[in-house]
């Protein structure tokens, strides 16, 4: 697929192939609905993808700007990631109960990519999900407290645990939860720092974050003891929720806040892990090292893994761990090494140092295109994940939600694969592989400042 330099469409799309698969996932019972709600807005199905670029069952070529929710980081079907699968092959082991010495290496590359200059244990799991329960365990285990704090928009999983934390908006997958499930007690929301929309209707700077001493002032007071609290679970970035990125201070003070009151930070950087935001994590763009790092999504390039990195002092949480958080294929050898040759291809292909340079540029123009169209309401992100909120009008901030569906569906039918996400579904998702090119990243931009003039002449 190298011949690829710009999309292509030849039959629909989508085309009578892509229709005729969906059709029949529609009226399967067998096929979960999340599925076939996934295929309608996401109708790129691949017969082969490589690098940016996706060729679908009708012959139609997309430019990929999703990376699959954040998981291609590295691009698609990386030929040095599926040489390394097929090595790891010729001897199928199960899990880590058998143990590889690609297992032991990934640990030792994962304690020495993560922030925190202080001695660290890792576990493995198979999805950011259950990434974020050990977590959880982790930090009630060596506390001994009862509550954790999580935040409002926040999305952390689909497991019990990560589902509790998850405090989804209307627009996200999550927001049932709280109608789905009972709840598990000791979960409390606090509001994220969401300055573009404030909760607390203030303008940063001068508002001095009040959000941050919300937590100190109003729940730690009215609500829980912060010396009850074992841990906050914290996106450094929050994806799902519209790529919002918090304010300058505020990490830092909310890690400052932690020290205060012993209570362990976990950063959920499943998304925002491995050079997406132009760091090798978002945390190092405040100089944070969280207590607790949880990984997924791009640590191994499509294949199921997760991982958690914590200080090494904790005490007896590894033999807990190992009596109720361990599963059959965890710490899979094939999985391993495609989590080492991920790595080792962001490293060498210098991707962290790409994603910042044309996150850069694409932020830059994304902006300069606020200035002439009424419907882009703010343009945020680091790196490449960048988020763009469509509003009906920029002067009232009215949510844009099925602006933002038609710009998508317009960039589909113009070759581009582009999602939307948000608290209220109204944000253009750009998360391209950080291998991007400054002329694919003009491509993209151009079919979706097309679109975006499009719709708005139709209002």
């Amino acid at each position: 697929m190298g011949k690829y330099r710009t999309p292509k469409i030849v039959k629909g799309p989508p085309g009578p192939e892509v229709k005729k698969l969906i059709k029949e996932i529609d009226h399967s019972i067998e096929v979960p609905t999340l599925v076939r709600d996934v295929l309608k807005t996401e109708a790129w199905i691949p017969k082969k993808s490589n690098g940016v670029w996706i060729e679908d069952l009708d012959g139609n070529v997309f430019l990929d700007f999703s990376s699959f929710h954040s998981v291609l980081n590295i691009g698609r079907s990386h030929p040095k990631v599926v040489e390394a699968c097929k090595q790891a092959l010729n001897g199928i082991m199960v899990g880590f109960l058998e143990g590889t010495g690609k297992h032991l290496k990934l640990l030792k590359k994962l304690v020495e990519i993560t922030p925190g200059n202080f001695d660290k244990q890792v576990y493995l799991g198979m999805s950011g999900s259950d990434a974020n329960e050990i977590a959880v365990k982790i930090a009630h285990w060596s506390t001994g407290r009862p509550y954790v704090m999580s935040f409002l928009g926040g999305y952390h999983g689909q497991t019990q645990i990560s589902m509790e934390l998850t405090a989804a908006g209307p627009g996200l997958i999550g927001s049932g939860v709280r109608k789905a499930y009972p709840p598990i007690p000791g979960i409390i929301h606090v509001p994220y720092p969401y300055c573009y929309r404030c909760p607390f209707k203030q303008n940063y700077p001068e508002c001095d974050l009040q959000c941050l001493k919300y937590i100190e002032d109003w729940v730690f007071q009215c609500y829980v003891p912060g010396d009850l609290i074992s841990a906050v679970v914290i996106e450094p970035i929050q994806g799902d929720a519209g790529n919002i990125v918090p304010p300058y201070g505020y990490l830092s003070g909310l890690k400052k806040l932690c020290e205060k009151y012993g209570i362990l930070l976990i950063a959920d950087e499943v998304q925002t892990g491995f050079g997406r935001t132009g760091k090798m994590f978002a945390c190092e763009h405040w100089n944070i090292e969280p207590d607790i790092i949880c990984l997924g999504k791009a640590i191994a390039s499509g294949m199921p893994m997760s991982a958690v990195v914590s200080r090494y002092e904790f005490p007896k949480v590894g033999k807990k761990l190992a009596l109720h958080h361990v599963f059959t294929t965890m710490a899979n050898p094939i999985c391993c090494a495609a989590a080492l040759e991920t790595i080792k291809i962001i490293q060498e292909e210098h991707l962290v140092e790409n994603a910042a340079k044309v996150g850069e540029y694409m932020i830059k123009r994304l902006n300069e295109m606020k200035k002439h169209y009424r419907i882009i309401g703010d343009v945020r992100g680091q790196g490449l994940q960048i988020g763009v909120e469509i509003v009906k009008d920029k002067n009232t901030k009215e949510i844009g939600a099925e602006e933002v569906k038609s710009i998508c569906k317009k960039a589909y039918k113009n070759g581009l694969a582009l999602i939307s996400y948000g608290i209220y579904g109204n944000v253009l998702r750009i998360h391209p592989p950080l291998i991007l090119a400054k002329e694919q990243a003009d491509i993209g931009l151009d079919v979706i400042e097309k679109a975006i003039s499009e719709v708005e002449r139709e209002e």
